[in-house]
């Protein structure tokens, strides 16, 4: 087997990979980097963000406010070295964007414009319409394609990590074209794969998003942080799951229940004054609170009777239509453009059906400041990484942000940890992929007499990840979750594959994705059952308050022989105590 080798390997095409590879260029044109993606990198999810990306630039904004919204926001969870590393150096990632020619959308002074989005009391998303991923995510490859020691291995799946000496050196990856795999040989690995919202059954996430690097770190060694926070967005499509995003919230949109009232007045959304007052902010923008909350708040509306029953469950509707069509067209055009295309309606006459959807991994691979994980050589950067500047609940239009500050900084380690790097161990890299190449033909490709199909397992896991581990959880519904984790685990062993052949074997890769979503799944579950408050995104129904005494803490799944390992690590707090998560004043 051939050994492919470069100075940097980063395996994800998306926003975060793509930054690191032209971070990588920046610091210095003369080494190597490989790209290894299991799509083209354009149809990375990062391609259907929506809303926008949050980053300071208005006179009555400050560093300060972005960093206290995020941390509140987070319900302290979130490192706050690291919130404020992200904040400062946002700013510069948002303008060095433009300066590739992003085309933010602009306000009639020519200034760059932006938008209010949920948990924000200022309003400092920036946004490209409502197709800010796709301008953001064609930015970054049109300037990555100016780089000539960029080499991408677009359609190539990453399989295992390859380790020596205690250290990640490479990746083995599954050709596609070719059903071969190759070993991919790095002095330094960034992990940028995105997130694992496949685990749930309704979700605004791309159907590549299966936990490929989180499950690949897991199985490595690195523990999975934060893992029971799962944001759910507040606006999906019923059925599809596609989100409606909170720039149709942010530009004035509401959200009504079966009898059209404005629900979420009678729920406590995390403002600050006295919600009788018709002044009060959270008349006024009750729909541009926290996601958790806004979810959270369904939940409730569902229990009183008061949603709409439909073919994938119930729902509610958000209403744009005294907007306009002038402005709908100028501000939401793609929320327009799916309505009509999704559900057959025209949100300019007509109401959207809305359903909370899971949207966002808050948990990933643990990874200090600088984006290095416990692993010698191995870095990660974006949703599949927990740095943590998210917490128990991320704000709105960080995260596209996140993936700028983060890929930039996971290239600088990157860069410095394969200058101090001895040589690759090649043979040793080489057995190890032939390994993972022989256990893929024994396991899928030898005869089998298996009763289990691939479709099923994922059916039965969506479904008990969403009774169990939704929006709200028990104990007793956690432990179920568990335990069926553990059942499905053993039963995939069963599967059986029908195609035994090795260009593009759907099915195959299929199969490996569900592997991933188990090990993902089996952290989750057993990181929630452990946290025995409710914190955020995590809402423990047995255990309703908020515990800082005992939880204020990030969890850290490690992957055992049996159930994982729960250990727990110090939030960093440095200048902000925890105190009552509110937003709208301080």
């Amino acid at each position: 087997m051939e050994l492919l080798q470069h100075d940097i390997l980063i395996i994800g095409g998306g926003g975060a990979g793509l930054r690191a590879a032209i971070a990588i260029g920046e610091e210095n044109p003369d080494l190597s980097v490989g790209v290894v993606s299991k799509i083209y990198p354009m149809r990375s999810h990062t391609v259907s963000a929506e809303g926008g990306a949050a980053a300071v630039i208005k006179p009555n904004d400050s560093l300060e406010d972005h960093c206290y919204d995020t941390i509140s926001g987070a319900d302290w969870m979130a490192d706050q070295d690291a919130v404020e590393a992200f904040v400062n150096e946002a700013p510069a990632e948002m303008i060095q964007l433009e300066h590739w020619g992003c085309p933010w959308s602009r306000e009639p002074d020519g200034s760059v414009a932006v938008r209010p989005f949920g948990g924000m009391k200022i309003e400092r998303t920036w946004f490209a319409a409502d197709k800010t991923g796709f301008h953001m995510l064609h930015t970054l490859f049109q300037t990555a394609l100016k780089y000539d020691n960029i080499v991408r291995y677009d359609e190539w799946f990453a399989v295992r990590l390859l380790l020596h000496d205690g250290r990640c050196q490479g990746v083995a990856a599954l050709e596609l074209r070719t059903g071969q795999i190759r070993a991919i040989a790095g002095k330094a690995t960034i992990m940028c794969t995105g997130g694992s919202g496949r685990v749930f059954p309704f979700t605004t996430n791309a159907a590549v998003k299966t936990g490929d690097g989180m499950a690949l770190a897991y199985r490595a060694g690195v523990p999975m942080k934060d893992m029971e926070f799962v944001q759910y967005h507040p606006t999906g499509l019923p059925g599809t799951g596609i989100l409606i995003t909170e720039a149709s919230r942010g530009e004035g949109g509401i959200i009504v229940n079966k009898d059209g009232y404005r629900y979420l007045q009678d729920y406590d959304l995390g403002q600050a004054l006295d919600v009788n007052d018709p002044q009060h902010p959270q008349k006024r923008t009750m729909e541009l609170g926290p996601r958790d909350r806004l979810s959270q708040a369904f939940v409730q509306e569902r229990k009183k009777g008061r949603t709409i029953e439909g073919e994938y469950g119930d729902y509610v509707h958000l209403d744009v239509r005294h907007m306009g069509e002038k402005l709908i067209n100028k501000k939401i055009p793609f929320v327009r453009e799916l309505c009509k295309n999704y559900v057959g309606i025209d949100p300019v006459h007509e109401l959207i059906p809305v359903r909370p959807v899971v949207h966002y991994m808050m948990g990933g691979i643990h990874t200090d400041i600088e984006a290095a994980t416990p692993l010698p050589g191995l870095f990660a950067a974006g949703e599949c990484a927990c740095v943590s500047i998210n917490g128990a609940n991320r704000l709105g239009s960080n995260s596209l942000t996140e993936l700028l500050v983060f890929g930039t900084r996971a290239a600088r380690s990157a860069v410095k940890f394969g200058a101090q790097a001895g040589e690759v161990a090649r043979a040793e890299l080489i057995a190890q992929a032939e390994q993972e190449q022989q256990r893929i033909r024994e396991r899928f490709f030898r005869p089998q007499t298996g009763t289990e199909s691939i479709a099923g397992l994922r059916v039965e896991l969506n479904q008990t990840m969403e009774s169990g581990a939704g929006i709200y959880r028990t104990e007793a519904s956690l432990q179920e979750s568990c335990e069926k984790i553990r059942e499905l685990k053993e039963r995939f062993g069963q599967v059986e594959l029908a195609d035994h052949s090795l260009t593009f074997n759907t099915e195959l890769t299929t199969a490996l994705e569900l592997e991933y979503l188990l090990d993902v799944a089996e952290a989750l579950a057993h990181s929630a059952l452990a946290r025995t408050e409710s914190r955020g995104s995590h809402q423990r129904t047995d255990h309703p308050k908020r515990d800082d005494e005992n939880f204020l803490k990030h969890s850290l799944a490690y992957r055992t022989d049996g159930d994982p390992r729960i250990e727990y690590l110090d939030v960093v707090i440095t200048r902000w105590p925890p105190g009552e998560r509110v937003y709208g004043s301080k």
